[in-house]
């Protein structure tokens, strides 16, 4: 396999088979890729757009996703081994986490509507500033997960984990909504 140590890649379309490691990858259109088997440790991603690319058995060590457009990106299909990534700015619509173990991570204002997180573990991570409408939360582990700054999240606290999670006051009417209640 190719190895890329330190590298800056910008503006490209393809990314080849590799391991890559402490590389960065700017302002690059990605979308319907193949990253399949790939490696990235230790990597950035700065205004790519990764939409519906292909992730088997893809290993994301330490990656960082910086404005990136990541619409239908199926995290599920990668290598869950020592996977740790952050998003900041990113829009993640219609992504899949499913089944993953996740903890610690970090959206910060990001687009997460109609993402898939059942079934994963997602303790202690932070969502600041996203928008969660329509994202799908079953039998999802929210221990301690930091939800008080986002909006339009529903989250049924029977079919979830949320102990110690935090909620902000104008955020109750998502963890209510399966009881068709008003709130004023």
């Amino acid at each position: 396999m190719l190895e890329f140590y330190n590298e800056v890649f910008e503006s490209i379309t393809q990314i080849e088979k590799a391991e890559y490691e402490n590389c960065k990858f700017i302002d690059s259109n990605l979308a319907d890729s193949n990253i399949s088997n790939s490696v990235f440790i230790d990597c950035e991603f700065e205004n790519c757009n990764l939409s519906n690319v292909k992730s088997n058995n893809t290993s994301l060590k330490t990656v960082k996703f910086e404005n990136c457009k990541m619409l239908g990106f199926s995290f599920s299909d990668c290598n869950e081994f020592l996977m740790s990534v952050s998003f900041n700015l990113c829009h993640l619509n219609y992504a899949s986490f499913y089944k993953l173990s996740i903890k610690n991570t970090e959206f910060v204002k990001s687009s997460l509507q109609e993402v898939d997180f059942s079934d994963a573990n997602l303790q202690s991570s932070v969502f600041a500033d996203c928008e969660l409408n329509r994202a799908v939360f079953l039998n999802t582990d929210l221990r301690k997960v930091d939800f008080t700054s986002s909006n339009n999240y529903s989250i049924n606290p029977e079919e979830n984990k949320i102990t110690k999670a935090k909620f902000s006051v104008n955020g109750l009417s998502g963890l209510l909504e399966k009881y068709n209640i008003e709130i004023e």
